[in-house]
């Protein structure tokens, strides 16, 4: 009975645990070279160099060297400065380590000054967090053999720029953004994203002032953003149609409707505007060169001109609100009251008059008595009878031209009722 339950076909473990000379050998083989095998690809020489020099250092600790290898193998070795453009997966692979080892290596190499971490920046026009990339310091660089390094100074000047070398990081990482060190406390860079970006159209925070009384109207900031929008779709300024309607607009029960279709209308607000503007400047204008000719003539106030000719004689009264004017040819002067002073700022300012002076003061009575002589020769000429005939004529008396006009209006009135000139011209005869 025993023996029967020894047989394989009893037990029934023939297919549970095969014999030894079943097992497939070539495919343990092949699995356990993919096992053992390792990264084949060929290093530059330079960045051979840089890993190896890296997993020497020993001011550092096992995991720093480690991860400073790792990323002496993924720096672009032509730009050893450049970000370094590698997620923490393929880092931490490289350097064997954890994400919690990955960044406590990450805080002791800063520590020392091999790497920088920029600050992590917002991603997209969504706000979400971005990319923080690492860079190599000078040192670094140096360190591991993708740059030359300096010539080392003297021992008194060693020491002296070794004095000097903290102030000027504090300088490089004060201008540089990307060397300041991120805070412990917050996220690294702003948690919200810039609003008033220079590279990029987005609304300004406030409103011009000129249309900063459309909000006491009811309209809300934005909405006056999105009309500012509709009306240079219509080919309209906003502030051009506020200003030209703002009295109607003011006085509406809906503006916000009124406004909207005011854009939607034909109507041309700039020339409109334009047109108002002008207005106001030759109102302007004219006021100005009125006041600027009531001066002039209130600076000259009392004062005598003369024309060019010395013909005439220009007096302004003392106020300076009228003006005597005296032809030589005349015997009196005539005083101007109104309407004078912008002809006499006009020929002022062409120099058409001159001041007076005691030589165009004689000059000009000297005119005056010459005419006044030969007018009264000329009138004692007409009033000699030996001179030939006397054209004066007598003024007929004023009874005689009052009848001659009585019979002329009977004469009329008889012609028109149809009485006969003769019983007309006899107006006491008989029928």
């Amino acid at each position: 009975m025993t023996m029967l339950i020894a047989q394989r076909f009893v037990a029934g473990e023939g297919d549970d645990r095969p014999s030894p000379l079943e097992i497939d050998s070539p495919n343990l083989d092949n699995e356990a070279f993919e096992d053992f095998a390792c990264d084949r690809s060929n290093l530059p020489w330079i960045v051979f160099r840089a890993a190896h020099r890296a997993n020497h250092i020993a001011a550092i600790p096992s995991r720093s060297r480690a991860l400073l290898a790792a990323l002496a193998r993924t720096v672009d070795a032509q730009k050893p400065y450049a970000a370094i453009f590698a997620r923490r997966e393929l880092l931490t692979g490289r350097a064997l380590q954890s994400m919690r080892t990955f960044y406590r290596s990450l805080d002791d190499l800063a520590e020392v000054g091999l790497i920088v971490r920029a600050p992590q920046k917002r991603h997209g026009d969504a706000g979400l967090f971005g990319r923080a990339y690492i860079h190599l310091t000078e040192k670094a660089a140096e360190l591991l053999g993708f740059v030359e390094e300096k010539n080392p100074p003297t021992s008194a000047e060693t020491s002296k720029s070794t004095s000097e070398s903290p102030t000027n990081s504090e300088t490089d990482a004060q201008q540089d953004p990307l060397l300041i060190r991120p805070s412990a406390t917050v996220a690294d860079g702003g948690i919200y994203k810039d609003l008033f970006p220079k590279n990029q159209k987005r609304q300004p925070g406030t409103l011009p002032p000129d249309l900063q009384r459309l909000l006491n109207l009811g309209f809300h900031k934005f909405l006056v953003f999105k009309l500012m929008r509709e009306a240079k779709q219509h080919g309209k300024l906003l502030t051009e149609v506020v200003e030209v309607t703002w009295e109607h607009l003011s006085a509406a029960k809906r503006p916000i409707s009124y406004l909207r279709s005011l854009l939607r209308s034909p109507v041309d607000f700039g020339h409109q505007l334009r047109s108002h503007h002008a207005k106001i400047h030759e109102r302007l204008t004219r006021l100005n060169e009125i006041k600027a000719v009531d001066d002039l003539a209130a600076r000259h106030a009392g004062q005598v001109f003369f024309d060019e000719a010395i013909n005439r004689r220009f007096e302004i009264s003392a106020d300076g609100s009228e003006i005597a004017i005296r032809d030589c040819r005349e015997p009196r002067a005539r005083v101007s009251a109104a309407g004078w002073k912008q002809d006499f700022a006009a020929a002022l300012r062409a120099d058409r008059l001159v001041s007076a002076s005691p030589s165009r003061d004689a000059a000009f009575a000297e005119k005056c008595t010459s005419v006044l002589t030969v007018a009264s020769v000329s009138g004692r000429a007409e009033s000699d009878p030996k001179d030939g005939v006397r054209f004066n004529i007598k003024p007929a008396p004023a009874v005689a031209i009052s009848a001659r006009l009585a019979d002329m209006k009977q004469l009329l009135r008889a012609t028109c009722a149809g009485v006969r000139k003769d019983v007309a011209a006899q107006p006491n005869a008989a029928y």
